[in-house]
């Protein structure tokens, strides 16, 4: 049948439809000598199917990496993108030789995707075989935390959680916190969801501050779990890290984990692979806009697209999103942020501006270095190695970004991380990776909030 998806769960068949709807047919009756069914396992077949129903499936979907020789393969690729309807999702797009463009196919499309790169002598190779069976041992694992987080009423630093999980996180933290952390509503997202903002002081008013953000691309989940982490270590080694005490007796930290509450709930309702926000608009069939494009700095620039269509689609104007509006209305009103560290995935990356141009920043050289001694600072804890310069120049040219508007409104130290890993998962990485990936991304960060301490402007 076009345009459904058939999911098997239990007896019952659930065909997802593009438009997100289902239909659902019984497979045969319960038949002669069969034992009755045990009401617990209804009441878990039953949470499976709720689970199933509104979920977008992606068996046979795959994650294919070409490895372009020169600009004109490139170029084939990038032909690929405006491609109509839109046949490719571009997970690493493409940027330069040097580095792998990684995109995840349906199903559907393999076969010409495939014939097309093989016609124009395009190298691939298969990252990812069944996107499916990552996701389905992605969702068993949360469910599994999720039961035993129930059992013993706490909370697991190491499992993804929903948007409402961490909100209740939130609530409990600052609770128990009270000392050093409080909440900050500073405004609400275009499904009208809280936008909020973990505040950590010691004191005092009108501190200069650090400025974090995780979750700006819905679907990198590993971002919103790494700031979790990282706000639980904030609490824990105050009075007990020398580096950090200081930090927190001179300046505040300012923590928004959900930094696009719709996308993020979103990829837990209905589509895991959800990347932009969930506007509308008149007029406009495609929804969401790329909030990593919509800052006011080289807006509409190259990276960034006028196609509302597109991944990386701009918005209609600067800001013109409530979700990047509240962020420059908080900053701008407080004044004194001396750092931002904007944090993503993957690729395994530690980046400063400019993305929009490859003209270097005026203390480009002192954000070489901190970059080095950041990236040293991460690779002693598990040996993870990231690579580090300007965002054009390591990654690709992005316009309306948010490291670039930040630095432009006088934040002087910026940077971009891009976390784990390099593409064997891609935004799929699995749970067991979560710590160890936050605890890696703690000492790198700490080393920027020292030399942030250390050279006061």
């Amino acid at each position: 049948m076009e345009g459904v998806h058939v999911v098997p769960v239990g007896p019952l068949t659930v065909g997802l439809r593009s438009d997100g709807s289902t239909r659902g047919t019984h497979r045969g009756g319960m038949g002669p000598g069969r034992p009755p069914v045990d009401r617990r396992m209804l009441l878990v077949c039953s949470c499976i199917l709720a689970a199933a129903l509104g979920q977008m499936n992606f068996t046979g979907d795959q994650v294919l990496r070409v490895l372009a020789k020169d600009e004109e393969q490139l170029s084939l690729l990038r032909n690929l993108e405006g491609m109509k309807p839109q046949k490719v999702d571009f997970w690493r797009g493409p940027a330069r030789p040097s580095l792998p463009v990684d995109m995840r196919v349906p199903f559907s499309e393999l076969k010409n995707i495939k014939s097309y790169l093989d016609s124009h002598g395009l190298d691939y190779s298969i990252m990812i075989k069944d996107i499916q069976v990552l996701l389905d041992e992605e969702r068993e694992a949360m469910a599994k935390s999720r039961r035993l987080e129930r059992s013993t009423s706490s909370f697991s630093y190491s499992s993804y959680h929903t948007l409402e999980e961490i909100y209740n996180w939130i609530d409990s933290f600052v609770t128990e916190h009270s000392d050093i952390v409080s909440k900050i509503q500073i405004g609400q997202s275009f499904e009208n969801r809280s936008i909020l903002v973990l505040k950590f002081s010691t004191g005092g008013s009108q501190r200069p501050a650090i400025w974090i953000d995780t979750g700006i691309h819905s679907r990198e989940w590993i971002t919103h779990a790494t700031g979790i982490w990282i706000a639980k270590k904030i609490v824990s080694k105050y009075g007990k890290d020398p580096i950090l005490t200081n930090l927190l007796n001179a300046m505040d930290i300012f923590m928004e984990i959900v930094t696009n509450p719709d996308g993020f709930a979103f990829t837990h309702s209905m589509n895991r692979l959800w990347r932009k926000n969930k506007s509308t608009r008149p007029g406009i069939f495609c929804i969401g806009v790329d909030l990593n494009r919509n800052w006011k700095t080289g807006f509409g620039g190259n990276g960034s697209n006028k196609n509302p269509c597109s991944e990386t689609y701009h918005g209609p104007f600067p800001q013109s999103e409530p979700e990047v509006a509240a962020i420059v209305k908080f900053i701008m009103a407080h004044g004194k942020i001396k750092a931002l560290i904007s944090i993503h995935s993957y690729s395994q990356m530690l980046m400063y501006p400019y993305g929009h141009t490859l003209e270097p920043v005026s203390n480009q050289k002192e954000l070489y270095h901190l970059a080095r001694e950041a990236v040293k600072a991460l690779y002693e804890v598990h040996g993870v190695e990231y690579i580090y310069g300007s965002i054009s120049t390591t990654l690709y040219v992005a316009s309306g970004i948010t490291v670039d508007w930040a630095y432009d409104s006088g934040i002087k130290y910026t940077f971009s991380f891009e976390l784990r890993d390099t593409g064997r998962y891609g935004f799929l990485l699995p749970a067991t990776q979560i710590v160890p990936t936050a605890q890696e991304t703690w000492m790198a960060i700490r080393t920027i909030m020292e030399h942030t301490l250390k050279h006061p402007y």
